[in-house]
């Protein structure tokens, strides 16, 4: 494993540093729970949940921290499961925090998994645009380096549904 050198930064500490205001303003939430997400929820509810978000509780008059109640997004029947989980699931939030961050959890019911993901191959080109390609192609000796060419020529001069 190599150590960024003095003077530079990773990627994913620049992105944390410009994302975390944004989210803690919105959603009273930050980077490190969404990513440690499936950890904390645990192999049961890691696929079907999602923090959406905190909502901290104000201060008492006497300036003391009141813990906040924090609204995931669940599908389904598994709410229900959930429902019965959350002393666990709360013990496992605050504990992650390293204070008594959430006192109380709100479950939303809405759909959670990922899209679907696309095709990597686009459609093949037909008419004018498969001739043009075939026109491009011609000067390439490599077999690999004109498949690979060809599917990008193809995903460029595709039409976009």
């Amino acid at each position: 494993m190599s150590y960024p050198r003095k003077g530079e930064k990773q990627i994913s500490e620049l992105a944390n540093g410009l994302i975390d205001p944004v989210l803690a303003k919105r959603a009273g939430i930050n980077t490190a729970l969404l990513g440690s997400w499936d950890e904390i929820a645990g192999e049961d509810f890691a696929d079907c949940t999602r923090p959406e978000k905190i909502a901290w509780a104000r201060g008492g008059e006497d300036g003391t921290y009141k813990p906040g109640v924090l609204t995931i997004a669940c599908e389904g029947a598994r709410a229900l499961f959930l429902t019965h989980a959350q002393g666990e699931l709360i013990q496992r939030i605050n504990s992650f925090f390293g204070f008594s961050a959430v006192h109380q959890i709100r479950i939303v019911q809405k759909p959670v998994s990922q899209a679907s993901k696309r095709s990597r191959t686009p459609p093949p080109l037909k008419g004018e645009a498969a001739r043009k390609l075939e026109g491009m192609l011609e000067g390439i000796e490599g077999d690999k380096l004109r498949e690979a060419v060809k599917r990008l020529g193809t995903a460029v001069l595709g039409k976009r549904r």
